[in-house]
């Protein structure tokens, strides 16, 4: 029996992924939740074959929650579920190792297929996402969005400054340079489409 665990803040379609996927013969959903730091907890706790889990959820984002599993050497296996195609989300996911990464328009068949595949150590990903990510990669470096993350928050110049230990010269030539790279009018542009496309 493959044990599941679902994290997904819309509560609807929590319960009914959760009715679907027990309906399956070899399938049992033995956890829920609705938000990252909940999950994380639960997921430590249960310990379940395969995690289904959802990217934007309150309090810790289904990535984060994805990597410290990961990192703390669980033997879950997870499954990103989405309605995002974002590039950069797919990106940082591959990165970080999870075992597939679906969208979330897909069907029931599709969805327990994936899952079962995954158990036998293959990994599954939307093609959609495949194509898009090899058709748009991130341009900024891990310092430019550090920066615009900061800008993302409301920092100041003055503040990113201070909190990254830079000079104000270096962070105005990093902003103008990502500014540059994402053809974006002015900072706050450049925090909105980084952001559309997942990028920080």
């Amino acid at each position: 029996m493959i044990t599941l665990f679902i994290a997904e803040d819309q509560k609807m379609l929590l319960g009914a992924l959760g009715s679907l996927l027990d309906l399956e013969a070899d399938m049992e959903v033995i956890g829920q939740a609705q938000n990252g730091e909940e999950a994380l907890k639960l997921i430590t706790e249960l310990q379940p074959d395969v995690c289904l889990m959802d990217i934007e959820m309150p309090l810790k984002n289904g990535l984060d929650v994805a990597e410290e599993i990961i990192q703390s050497g669980l033997n879950s296996k997870i499954i990103i579920l989405t309605t995002f195609a974002r590039p950069g989300y797919f990106e940082r996911a591959v990165k970080i190792g999870v075992h597939g990464y679906l969208l979330k328009d897909g069907s029931i068949e599709e969805l327990s297929d994936a899952i079962r595949k995954v158990i036998t150590g293959k990994r599954v990903f939307s093609p959609e996402l495949t194509f898009q990510v090899i058709r748009e990669e991130n341009p900024l470096s891990s310092r430019e969005q550090e920066i615009l993350k900061l800008a993302e928050e409301g920092k100041t110049t003055k503040e990113i400054t201070a909190t990254l230990y830079l000079s104000s010269g270096t962070v105005r030539n990093y902003i103008s340079e990502i500014i540059q790279k994402l053809n974006a009018k002015n900072r706050n542009e450049a925090v909105k489409m980084a952001k559309q496309k997942g990028w920080i």
